[in-house]
């Protein structure tokens, strides 16, 4: 029996895959939810073992990168499959590098996800050619290589807090959120992706995964510097 966990912040994808499951014989719903900490500590509640394959959004609403979602459920023992409906390569290749076993889009049939569940357990490659080819077209995309701090520093300045905003919110001094700041723009010169602006910072945020395209002008948050 393959027991699958589903995390996905759209409730509706969850539905619809829990549904498919169901009509597995040999496939088990471990858990279905919003995010990873939640399937982490129900597991510890209910001192259930890992998942045997967890399909996992590539973004989640919690904030929440998808190098610490995929790495956190690596170490706790399952394959990690990636449902992603956003063609970012770079966030593809951030997920793969963390050690997901492959990435499936959501414009698939979810006989596909299932199916791809199915040769994950079997401990079999997931074919991922499409995939494979928007990561290997976008090699040249120099990744910046931001500390897990520095991550989190630019994920909040970039979606619009003020600096001191974000030094309250992650407890460390104004002085160190500015260093980082610092540091961030350093490192995305070095790699030739230069973000002298709050508004670059945003564009290299967008770019590297850590938060969404914002739907709205971003001429506020080039403002909030």
């Amino acid at each position: 029996m393959t027991r699958v966990a589903f995390i996905d912040d759209h409730e509706s994808v969850r539905l619809g895959l829990e549904a498919a499951c169901a009509r597995i014989a040999d496939m088990q719903v471990a858990f279905s939810g919003n995010t990873v900490t939640e399937y982490l500590d129900w597991r510890a509640f209910a001192r259930e073992s890992p998942a045997d394959v967890v399909v996992l959004d590539l973004t989640l609403g919690d904030g929440t990168t998808v190098t610490e979602n995929v790495t956190r459920l690596v170490r706790d023992g399952s394959s990690v499959i990636i449902h992603s409906v956003a063609d970012r390569p770079a966030a593809v290749r951030e997920a793969l590098a963390a050690g997901a076993a492959g990435v499936v889009s959501k414009s698939s049939p979810i006989g596909d996800v299932i199916a791809a569940v199915g040769t994950v357990a079997r401990g079999e490659p997931l074919n991922n050619v499409e995939w494979a080819s928007a990561v290997e077209g976008d090699r040249d995309f120099a990744d910046a290589q931001l500390a897990a701090r520095e991550r989190e520093v630019l994920r909040l300045y970039a979606a619009g807090l003020p600096l001191k905003a974000v030094a309250d919110r992650l407890g460390i001094a104004y002085s160190t959120a500015k260093e980082n700041i610092t540091r961030i723009r350093v490192k995305y010169v070095e790699v030739g992706r230069p973000a002298p602006t709050k508004i670059d910072l945003l564009h290299r945020a967008v770019e590297d995964g850590l938060i969404d395209e914002p739907a709205s002008d971003s001429g506020d948050i080039a403002r909030g510097r």
